[in-house]
């Protein structure tokens, strides 16, 4: 896997490439609802907190929020675009979070955990900031449980490459469960569609999908060049959806 350097690549059409609506946001939050604790305030951690895209709406719905984020640019933006009164941004990673021990009442990767480079160390650290009995939620791929989004097939070795990324998810498991962690939940959550196969493929023009940093430029041309001819045939049509894993761990 080629790192993605997000200092110098992707920052500038983040947000806009990975924006979500009011509806995307909410089926989200609701998810989370489900899974943690129902007392309020929660006191949060967004692991990979990127520009913010989920970061105030955590702290609207549970309490305040440190989002977690190695990335100085997409910070940048982050404090910029993404404010809130119990939202702090912080420099850190996964692996080295600058928040005391035992203070969250929850953690959220939200597809940040296939960028961390030492992902044993990461779950120590997780575990070290997270109160006994805290919450990971961690929406990530996982190889043998990949979605397939319409638009991924139509890149040579999209799928084989996107699949590549992520690890099986009996070895995440695996790997959390060694160190007294517990799953307390595994299901898929399906997000309203993001508008029209139009405005998808305009979001696929930015290239802020980790998958297109492992193509070479002429995949990345001759994969937009056939989305341009699927979509021109019926552009006004939803963006189909799919449904996507996440994974919630308890620490011990």
């Amino acid at each position: 896997m080629r790192r993605v350097d997000y200092d110098t690549e992707q920052y500038r059409d983040y947000a806009r490439g990975r924006a979500l609506g009011e509806h995307q946001l909410r089926t989200w939050i609701s998810a989370f609802e489900a899974v943690l604790p129902e007392r309020r305030p929660l006191a949060g951690l967004d692991v990979g907190s990127g520009t913010g895209r989920f970061t105030p709406a955590l702290a609207r719905t549970f309490g305040p929020v440190i989002g977690v984020e190695p990335a100085v640019r997409m910070r940048e933006i982050a404090e910029t675009r993404s404010r809130h009164p119990d939202v702090r941004y912080v420099a850190g990673s996964a692996e080295d979070m600058p928040v005391p021990s035992g203070s969250a009442d929850y953690a959220l990767m939200f597809l940040s955990w296939h960028h961390v480079q030492d992902k044993p160390r990461a779950a120590r650290e997780l575990a070290r900031v997270l109160k006994p009995g805290g919450h990971l939620l961690l929406r990530g791929n996982f190889s043998d449980h990949h979605p397939r989004p319409w638009w991924l097939d139509h890149f040579p070795r999209g799928f084989e490459v996107d699949t590549a990324l992520f690890q099986p998810l009996h070895e995440v498991i695996a790997m959390f469960t060694a160190d007294g962690w517990r799953v307390a939940a595994f299901g898929t959550v399906t997000e309203p569609s993001p508008g029209t196969c139009r405005d998808m493929l305009e979001r696929l023009r930015l290239r802020t999908l980790s998958f297109f940093a492992q193509l070479s430029a002429d995949e990345v041309e001759a994969g937009l060049r056939s989305l341009e001819q699927a979509v021109a045939a019926n552009p006004d049509a939803p963006s189909p959806t799919f449904p996507e894993p996440l994974l919630t761990l308890v620490r011990p």
